[in-house]
């Protein structure tokens, strides 16, 4: 740093996945979908009011999410970006993090890998050390683990098996909310 540079401090972030976590999954047979179409895309009932208490606290508001059926033609991106503009509108995100990648080879922006944790770190200064990853699928919280944020797994009694234990196990984004402000209180 030069004689004049003043070193910003590093922000904290909540990072979430978007589909059965801000956003209400379509569930079969007891496995989470995507919404295919902007009439099926619902904000999860509690998203407003977790998003209003985690950004009056100071944190950074970040979607990280996998879209691989744009990569794999089943949905159209320009759908996918309707539906980031109305999160952008109706929540108060900082940004929002995609990866379109169909899944059928290795990517380091497709979750579990951090990526998009990483990319979103260093374009707005953000302390990964110090944030959360808060989602609904194994792929969200090995993310999680991988960028050293601490994580919240809301468990929506899916038919599908955790690879990595949760920092915090809760059955809400609300309840999500609460527990992230506890604990970054004791964070200091």
């Amino acid at each position: 740093m030069g004689e004049h540079e003043v070193a910003v401090p590093l922000r904290r972030a909540v990072f979430f996945d978007r589909d059965g976590t801000l956003s209400r999954a379509i569930v079969r047979e007891g496995r989470p979908y995507a919404s295919g179409t902007l009439e099926e895309f619902q904000l999860a009932e509690d998203a407003g009011e977790a998003c209003r208490l985690l950004k009056q606290a100071g944190f950074l508001l970040v979607v990280a999410t996998n879209q691989p059926d744009v990569g794999r033609g089943t949905l159209r991106q320009e759908v996918v970006e309707q539906m980031h503009a109305r999160l952008m509108r109706e929540l108060p995100l900082d940004r929002i993090e995609v990866n379109y990648d169909s899944g059928d080879t290795p990517s380091d922006l497709r979750k579990p890998a951090p990526g998009m944790l990483l990319r979103a770190a260093r374009a707005l200064g953000i302390d990964l050390k110090r944030s959360f990853m808060v989602g609904d699928r194994w792929r969200d919280i090995d993310c999680g683990h991988a960028a050293g944020c601490t994580t919240v797994f809301i468990d929506c009694g899916y038919r599908e098996s955790l690879r990595q234990n949760p920092d915090y196990r809760v059955k809400n984004l609300l309840e999500a909310a609460n527990v992230i402000l506890a604990a970054a209180r004791q964070m200091g």
